[in-house]
């Protein structure tokens, strides 16, 4: 046989492959579409959301209130796919001392997605919205973790008529990506993720492994993992948005004399992931070290607070020492209802 004949058969074999390849693929996109709906479907009847779906203008935003009295504890989640469900530690015992609402951002968990950037803007325009329909007004004492704190930070700066108390677990800072400019970082949502998210109509998604801290009791992470792929488009949102969401924060730094007590974890980083950023043990005690500085400079916004290092936890606090959220958000109440000074100590 010729070269040109053997050149020939390989192209038509080549063609054939080609051709049962996009045969598979187009199959598999079907099926794996067809699977997605019936896995949506079966979440939705199987945990439905705990709360109330709150219209805000034709988008429905999940509000979950427990316990009754005043003031009213706002529970804020930092970027987590789980969502309100990150509070599960403490919004019961909480309930006990007055009315405290966990909820959900835009596309995330129970609340519809929307249109448009997801900054600090517009998390706090959605909060107050959110609020304003389901008749929820001051006094507020906010609470927020991680990303959350920024949100709030926000929304104290554009409605702080309403906010009475804050309470900081582990929060994000307005200036830490300048702070923390030697360790790395990712300046924007990464790629592999985003092509997941546009994925995700095809269960891809689903193949992930659950996005739970360990502590998170295991019916909350059933349904954290369940909404997975309906709450990552939400999250990546506000992930491409974390530069304006500090930005938009960091012009409030004067909470005057509001209650603030700010709780930042000082557990050391494990090993394994100091290595998976490429950080050695001293580096990660530097950045610890430099997180605290940022956390206490947050205690320093408000005439009436304290800082609180917690040296057995790492960033959920919330799971890994839910007495002590529980003990600052009581503090901080306790001293909007009565106008007392703070505790200088745990």
């Amino acid at each position: 046989m010729t070269t040109t004949a053997w050149v020939q058969r390989l192209l038509k074999l080549l063609k054939a492959l080609g051709k049962g390849f996009l045969v598979f693929l187009v199959c598999a996109v079907i099926l794996g579409t067809a699977f997605e709906m019936r896995a949506r479907r079966i979440a939705h009847e199987t945990y439905p959301p705990r709360g109330q779906l709150v219209d805000i203008g034709g988008r429905r935003m999940h509000l979950d209130c427990r316990g009754e009295g005043s003031p009213t504890v706002i529970l804020e989640s930092g970027l987590d796919s789980n969502g309100s469900l990150a509070w599960s530690l403490v919004h019961d015992p909480l309930s006990a001392l007055t009315r405290v609402c966990a909820y959900d951002r835009a596309g995330v968990m129970w609340s519809d997605g929307k249109p448009g950037i997801q900054d600090a803007d517009a998390v706090a325009d959605d909060l107050h919205a959110m609020l304003q329909a389901a008749g929820i007004q001051g006094p507020l004492v906010l609470v927020c973790h991680s990303l959350g704190g920024p949100y709030l930070m926000d929304f104290t700066r554009r409605y702080g008529d309403e906010v009475e108390g804050l309470v900081f677990v582990d929060c994000s800072h307005a200036d830490q990506i300048e702070r923390l400019s030697k360790f790395p970082a990712p300046d924007a949502v990464p790629l592999a993720y985003r092509v997941l998210n546009a994925l995700a109509f095809t269960g891809i998604a689903r193949l992930l492994p659950a996005d739970a801290p360990p502590e998170l009791p295991a019916d909350a992470a059933a349904k954290g993992h369940a909404y997975l792929a309906e709450t990552m488009g939400g999250s990546l949102k506000e992930m491409g948005a974390i530069r304006a969401t500090l930005r938009e924060a960091g012009e409030l730094r004067d909470l005057g004399d509001r209650p603030l007590v700010v709780l930042t974890a000082m557990k050391p980083y494990p090993k394994e992931l100091l290595a998976t950023i490429g950080l050695t043990q001293e580096d990660g005690l530097q950045m610890q070290q430099e997180w605290e500085k940022l956390g206490l400079d947050e205690a320093s916004w408000s005439r009436h607070s304290r800082h609180e290092s917690i040296a057995d936890s790492q960033h959920y606090i919330q799971l890994q020492r839910p007495d002590r959220v529980i003990a600052a958000v009581t503090e901080v109440v306790g001293a909007v209802r009565a106008r007392a000074p703070l505790q200088t100590g745990p």
